[in-house]
């Protein structure tokens, strides 16, 4: 409502989208995404579309203007005060049409909110009879958003110091693959571990429980306050209390590996996590930025592995989402990255998923494979090298091999985001199955509105079950989200090798007019 407010405030005026980022966000750093699927919101509220705009015009590489005619209303007098402001009018007229627009939807489609699809994981693994155990994202304390970087990181490492235990099943948040939900779904793993992390005058302070969720009781807690130099001798104590707490046999191996660090250096680590943090936004400038810093981790540590996959991955960005002229060199020099990290150190389950995820792009798929088996016979937990190996079974046309695929990485990551979701509604459209490919497909936008492959597929599916109306509203989405789309360049660094479906889904795009030919 804030956009739409702006918007009328300056209507027939181009307004770019740094104008908006300022106005709307002061102060607060949020990704391209953000604004995008506020304008797609308001779109679908007001019923207007990108290719015939009534009320917002995207203006191609600069900004937002509205359109419509915009009238005020005459000014309050002095006694009537309580007068709704212009904000407020459109608020309230907001609700009205967004609410009437949800029910016409779902009473006349038929359809119902996306319901969840995955089963929650047993209380005990029932494949391997090890305890379960999940660890929430810890949380920031303080008000430095500079600092949010640090509690993700560390949460990612503890799941991956206690995935290197082979008596423990870690159902975890660790994601390489995508962001999680915003909505924290709490899994039904027997153990749960939950943490504090503050940072002030050069001290770290974390605070760790360790429940168990059958009885409801705490069963551990620890305070550690220490420099912050000190992050790693913390980090390595956590996980063996934990280990001791719930009386895990662990070998001597489990304890040399639980004590050796990826880096010794904690200010190339410091780096290495803010890189992550941005990584993960896959935005083209965050991605530079991301590039910057895992060099600048890798200068302090030259041996540092997971800094130099972290930098193979926003180059195979690079050529993933064409933000270069020329993709193939940055996908060579992401196969470099890759191939230093392993040299490096061999034991480091991420290094082969990378890798397997750069051999994906560059469409040698039996390779890919071949690494992530090799992934996950180190992390058995390894929710991200399933999931990657049923995308890749979709691109070799193995399709039905997908959806069990899928579902061992939800049960190992309930908390996963969108991109698990895209990858089973894509295999179902590839399979003919219409209601799955449409409940996996509308929950992977529910929480990535901006996702293009997922609108693409969705497109497919209902141009393919016989909705055209539904989805022309689709070609429509992905033309706002790239006014300039054309399925046969979008296609160029797609990595699925099997032709009758490549074929399929550019015949499905073609017909709703995102082909140029």
């Amino acid at each position: 409502m804030a956009l739409l407010a702006y918007l009328s405030d300056n209507a027939g005026q181009t307004v770019t989208r740094e104008q908006l980022f300022q106005a709307l966000w002061p102060g607060v750093i949020v990704s391209d995404d953000t604004l995008t699927q506020a304008v797609i919101k308001l779109r679908k509220a007001l019923g207007d579309s990108a290719k015939n705009a009534r009320y917002i015009q995207t203006i191609p590489k600069r900004g937002y203007r509205l359109c419509a005619k915009v009238s005020y209303e005459a000014a309050p007098s002095a006694a009537v005060r309580k007068t709704p402001s212009l904000q407020a009018r459109y608020l309230g007229i907001g609700l009205v049409a967004v609410v009437a627009l949800a029910l016409a939807y779902f009473s006349f489609s038929g359809k119902s909110p996306s319901p969840r699809i995955d089963t929650p994981p047993s209380k005990e693994a029932a494949d391997h009879g090890f305890p379960t155990l999940t660890v929430q994202p810890f949380v920031l304390l303080g008000s430095d958003p500079n600092r949010a970087y640090l509690p993700q990181g560390l949460t990612f490492d503890l799941i991956t110091d206690l995935s290197k235990l082979s008596g423990l099943w870690v159902i975890g948040s660790r994601s390489i693959m995508g962001q999680k939900s915003d909505e924290q779904e709490v899994s039904r793993a027997r153990y749960l571990v939950s943490g504090e992390v503050q940072y002030a005058d050069e001290q770290l302070r974390i605070n760790v429980h360790l429940y168990d969720t059958e009885t409801g009781r705490q069963v551990w807690s620890e305070r550690y306050q220490q420099p912050f130099d000190n992050l790693f001798q913390i980090q390595e104590r956590i996980s063996r209390q934990i280990a001791a707490t719930l009386s895990l046999k662990v070998s001597e191996a489990e304890k040399l590996r639980l004590a050796n660090r990826y880096t010794r250096n904690v200010q190339a680590y410091d780096h290495f996590l803010r890189a992550q943090s941005l990584l993960l936004v896959r935005q083209k400038e965050e991605n530079q930025k991301a590039r910057q810093l895992y060099r600048e981790a890798i200068g302090l540590d030259p041996s540092f592995a997971r800094a130099y996959a972290g930098l193979a991955l926003s180059a195979a960005a690079d050529f993933r989402n064409q933000w270069v002229a020329d993709g193939h060199a940055a996908l060579e020099s992401a196969r470099s990255m890759a191939g230093n990290a392993l040299q490096i150190d061999p034991e480091i389950p991420e290094v082969y998923w990378v890798l397997a995820y750069v051999n994906t792009q560059q469409r040698k798929h039996d390779k890919a494979i071949e690494l992530l088996e090799t992934a996950i016979s180190l992390d058995q937990s390894f929710a991200d090298a399933y999931a990657l190996m049923g995308g890749v079974s979709t691109y070799m046309g193995h399709t039905a091999e997908t959806p069990a695929l899928i579902r061992t990485a939800m049960r190992l990551n309930p908390e996963a985001g969108y991109l698990y979701y895209l990858l089973l509604g894509r295999a179902y459209y590839f399979l003919n199955d219409w209601d799955q490919a449409l409940i996996n497909l509308n929950e992977a936008l529910g929480r990535n509105p901006a996702n293009l492959e997922a609108h693409l597929y969705l497109a497919a599916v209902l141009e393919a079950s016989g909705d055209r109306e539904g989805a022309e509203w689709e070609a429509d989405e992905i033309r706002t989200l790239q006014i300039d789309f054309n399925a046969d360049s979008w296609l160029e660094t797609y990595p699925m090798t099997d032709t009758v479906q490549r074929k399929r889904l550019l015949s499905s795009l073609e017909n709703l007019g995102l082909r140029d030919r």
